[in-house]
């Protein structure tokens, strides 16, 4: 899916990404979320430490809930004069205890991960885009956890991959605000007459400019199904 693609890419540190990196087009932004929850495992073996690991890691989460709505250049100069010192802290504090705690045990297994991810959970510094943690992704994947099991007899192969383009892409639609029904109604009446070469607009990024679109509203109003649909109950 990822095939071609140049720039930042939000993830864990999942091994079966590591392929990605490897030219250099592609550049980890490590997830401060996945870094917390290595430091909770920690917490009834190693409390005092883990209360610091997370106040530090806390604090950075604070910060940018102060800066979630501003624009890019506000949030950098933010993460230099807040967030940059915190990082520094937490990972200073890491390269103190790593020798310090038992091989093995969570919160060497937290340290380590920090350690191991230094750079990529430092890239957020740099550009006011990233974010700080993958955590909109993982909010998304939650649906097809919890529709998992219904989703054994979807029927066939072919069925579980409509299935899964429809879950993204009511997945996208949401993200923009847009109502899902009357998206896939309006959706299914333009496609037929739609140009191949311009389904692109019909992204749920794309959707509300097109939707504006003299053309669109011309569609829209011919279509017959529409108005069946629309017209008030006899």
């Amino acid at each position: 899916m990822l095939r071609g693609y140049h720039g930042y890419l939000v993830a864990d540190a999942h091994s079966v990404y590591d392929h990605l990196y490897n030219d250099g087009g592609v550049m980890e932004v490590g997830c401060w979320a996945h870094c917390r929850r290595y430091f909770f495992k920690a917490l009834a073996s190693d409390p005092e430490r883990t209360k610091v690991a997370l106040s530090h890691i806390r604090a950075l989460f604070r910060s940018e809930r102060t800066i979630a709505d501003t624009p890019r250049g506000k949030k950098e100069q933010t993460r230099r004069a807040k967030s940059r010192p915190i990082v520094d802290k937490f990972f200073d504090w890491c390269d103190t205890e790593a020798d310090q705690v038992l091989d093995e045990s969570p919160m060497a297994a937290g340290i380590g991960y920090a350690r191991n991810e230094r750079v990529a959970l430092r890239r957020f510094l740099d550009d006011g885009r990233l974010p700080l943690s993958n955590n909109i992704s993982e909010l998304n994947l939650r649906r097809q956890v919890l529709g998992r099991k219904n989703w054994l007899f979807v029927g066939s192969d072919d069925g579980a991959l409509v299935n899964t383009v429809f879950v993204s892409l009511l997945a996208s639609a949401r993200l923009h605000n847009i109502e899902a029904l009357a998206y896939l109604r309006d959706l299914f009446c333009l496609i037929p007459s739609w140009p191949r070469n311009r389904l692109l607009e019909f992204a749920p990024a794309y959707w509300q400019k097109t939707l504006g679109q003299t053309e669109t509203q011309q569609k829209l109003a011919a279509n017959l199904f529409r108005r069946v649909l629309l017209s008030p109950p006899s």
